[in-house]
């Protein structure tokens, strides 16, 4: 799949995935206008809106360079000035959003899996 098609694919993906966050955590995220590709010389920022302290690059393709994929996450953090942890989100076609596969930093997994462990009271830190 090419050019527009491909393009129309990933846009719905970016908002059936805010969809998919927005039932589970009770957030108001959404896609962000004119994210995606094509946008030459553009400072490129996070695929969703209104997920705080997540820089969301959203990929639907059957085939991902993940390194890639989080390299161009963090460029634009920088470009963006954020301070948001990457989280490279990756779904193949006929797979259900709930299976798409996460990628972010050990050091930024670990942030938030700490917090877990201490709301959970399984940690004295």
């Amino acid at each position: 799949m090419q050019g527009r098609a491909a393009k129309q694919k990933g846009d719905k993906y970016e908002r059936e995935l805010a969809a998919y966050i927005n039932e589970h955590t009770g957030l108001s995220s959404f896609r962000a206008p004119l994210s995606g590709g094509g946008h030459v010389n553009m400072v490129g920022g996070a695929d969703l809106l209104g997920t705080p302290d997540l820089f969301v690059e959203a990929k639907r393709v059957e085939r991902l360079n993940f390194h890639n994929a989080l390299r161009q996450a963090e460029t634009n953090i920088e470009k963006t000035r954020s301070d948001s942890s990457a989280l490279v989100v990756n779904r193949k076609s006929r797979m259900p959003t709930g299976d798409s596969l996460c990628l972010l930093r050990l050091d930024n997994f670990l942030k938030y899996y700490l917090a877990y462990l201490q709301r959970e009271g399984l940690t004295k830190k």
